[in-house]
């Protein structure tokens, strides 16, 4: 969940997901339908960027750091977290080192925060302190995205039964490992439309 109580509220009027490029099934010989999980996975996490940007892009910092009670979670803070996630978790799995330190985003959003920080177990002051622009948030997000468009492309069907983490039982999978990031992802996504919602209806 990351930090503290996320805000709850309704976003409306916004554009619908995005729908243009759906992942493309293959049809048996029975008639039946077989959907490549890479291309599912590929799909999924494409869609959280560009919802992000229609969430964020032109918000100003008022915006950004509103929110619905001393405790919640940021709009700021929740972008940030959501490409801290995807990038924290998926260098391991490239064997890369993570955007946040290779592209020097670290140093230009220039947080008060060790830099493996990605939001978990944070509090409210430190959701209080990531007070960035816009441009710099949805920046470092479309590069970890890009970072993981280029994971993805290399992975082959068979690699998602591959375990990755042993100290679970049963064993974390590849697939499972990159589905549980999705859903963090897209939970907080969410929860900033949310924010977005409640803060509009507040003015």
């Amino acid at each position: 969940m990351g930090a503290a109580g996320h805000a709850r509220g309704a976003h409306r009027g916004r554009p619908g997901p995005r729908d243009e490029h759906p992942a493309h099934p293959v049809r048996t010989a029975r008639g039946g339908l077989i959907v490549d999980a890479r291309a599912v996975l590929v799909e999924s996490f494409g869609r959280v960027g560009p919802t992000v940007h229609r969430i964020v892009d032109g918000l100003d910092e008022a915006t950004l750091t509103w929110r619905a009670d001393p405790e919640a979670n940021t709009i700021a803070w929740l972008t940030w977290h959501i490409a801290r996630v995807q990038d924290a978790q998926l260098a391991p799995l490239a064997e890369t080192e993570e955007v946040w330190t290779a592209g020097g985003w670290a140093e230009r959003f220039d947080l008060p925060f060790d830099d493996s920080a990605s939001g978990y177990g944070q509090s409210a002051d430190d959701v209080a302190a990531v007070r960035v622009p816009a441009d710099l948030l949805l920046g470092y997000l479309d590069a970890v995205t890009a970072a993981t468009s280029a994971y993805l492309a290399t992975i082959a069907g068979d690699d998602l039964d591959r375990v990755v983490d042993h100290r679970w039982d049963p064993p974390v999978t590849l697939a499972a490992r990159l589905v549980s990031i999705l859903a963090d992802d897209l939970q907080h996504v969410g929860q900033a439309a949310y924010v977005r919602g409640l803060a509009e209806r507040a003015r």
